[in-house]
């Protein structure tokens, strides 16, 4: 059985989306089952971390942790969507220690914060930063008129 059958046979149920090339694979999936599924990707199938990204997408932000299975020449992407106003969701870092500081920055410039994160401090950011301010985090508008007046 290869990988991505795998890990479809596993988290099937708990998975939103699937899309797959021929060496990459994107998984949409809660972010209450994410950390299972990457322990799972990390551990179990011994894939390397590669780097997590994330992106204001106006719902919410969404969050792509990138792991290379690299003697199946596969990349899968575990792409979680943490809804707003409530910004959070739980840590990787005590399972994948090399996500600390990459979910230090993303806390940082777009204000997600990881439940369980070791060290939340700034990373990037001058020390006299406005609190509350992320940089990467697209404007909201109070009505549909303003954002097309500044589009």
């Amino acid at each position: 059985m290869n990988i991505v059958e795998q890990i479809k046979e596993k988290f099937g149920d708990k998975i939103k989306v699937f899309e797959r090339s021929s060496k990459r694979t994107y998984i949409d999936v809660p972010k209450e089952e994410a950390k299972d599924l990457a322990r799972y990707i990390f551990k179990d199938l011994k894939a390397r971390f590669s780097i997590a990204t994330g992106t204001d997408t106006r719902p919410g932000i969404e969050i792509l942790y990138h792991f290379a299975l690299d003697k199946h020449n596969l990349f899968v992407t575990l792409r979680v969507l943490v809804k707003k106003p409530e910004l959070t969701m739980e840590t990787f870092s005590d399972i994948i220690p090399a996500t600390n500081w990459i979910e230090r920055e993303i806390h940082e410039m777009l204000g997600v914060n990881f439940l369980g994160h070791p060290n939340l401090t700034r990373l990037l950011l001058p020390d006299d930063w406005k609190e509350g301010e992320y940089p990467f985090r697209k404007k909201t508008f109070e009505s549909e008129k303003e954002y097309l007046e500044n589009k």
